[in-house]
């Protein structure tokens, strides 16, 4: 058996049953082809044409990775990426595009994307990076929840709470958190956090972090007392009680 056999069926039994993925793509052929190719590789495939279909499909069934097409009719891709990341069970996201520009992939991957391929791509790129997602997605699943303070973060659920209260975080402002909240206590400087968290995104403009860090500040320290989240001039930031 070759490795890439062994890697897909490795796959497909972390996840104790054939993955589900569902492809939202207005090209009609496109889809086509990668729907018999990756059945084919043993996934499971459905098809979205538009973006509301999409959405609808991703309500009723848990997908475990979408790809997504940006130029959706009805729904386009960032739109659909943006509602998608307002659920708990949202799937893993690899986006295909034929945008080529920088600042189209860092806004996909800032709205909650985990992965992006400019078309055109080779379909052996792609299931390599559809099996690498794949496995982060449930390394993130086999981890046990963090707790710091009265805050506590669960990777399974992707679900957030302080002082029992939800907190809504993007796909990126959850990876942004857990990264702080595993590493409480200790300083991490920008270039240690762009690292981690925004791994293959490029060249994302040098205040991404900051920008960040304010929108998952905002959540989880705003509405309470005790604040958990600190700057530490010329370093960068840390998590901690004190």
């Amino acid at each position: 058996m070759g490795h890439g056999t062994e890697n897909r069926a490795a796959i497909h039994n972390a996840l104790h049953h054939p993955a589900q993925v569902l492809i939202a793509e207005d090209d009609i052929p496109l889809a086509g082809f990668l729907q018999r190719a990756l059945q084919n590789d043993r996934y499971i495939v459905d098809l979205a044409h538009d973006g509301e279909s999409a959405l609808q499909a991703l309500a009723h069934t848990r997908y475990d990775l979408l790809i997504l097409d940006l130029n959706l009719p009805k729904l386009d891709g960032l739109a659909l990426l943006q509602q998608a990341r307002l659920s708990a069970s949202s799937p893993p996201v690899l986006v295909l595009t034929a945008r080529s520009r920088v600042e189209d992939r860092i806004a996909a991957l800032d709205g909650g994307a985990d992965d992006c391929l400019i078309k055109p791509f080779s379909f052996h790129e792609l299931t390599a990076r559809i099996r690498a997602i794949l496995r982060r997605n449930q390394q993130r699943r086999n981890r046990n929840p963090i707790q710091v303070g009265d805050l506590i973060l669960n990777p399974e659920r992707f679900r957030v709470e302080r002082a029992g209260k939800k907190l809504d975080l993007t796909a990126k402002e959850f990876a942004l958190l857990e990264f702080l909240m595993a590493n409480a206590g200790h300083p991490l400087t920008r270039e240690m956090i762009m690292e981690n968290v925004w791994k293959g995104a490029g060249a994302p403009r040098s205040n991404l972090v900051d920008v960040y860090v304010r929108y998952v500040r905002d959540k989880v320290d705003a509405d309470f007392p005790t604040k958990l989240i600190h700057t530490l001039r010329g370093v960068g930031y840390v998590l901690s009680e004190n």
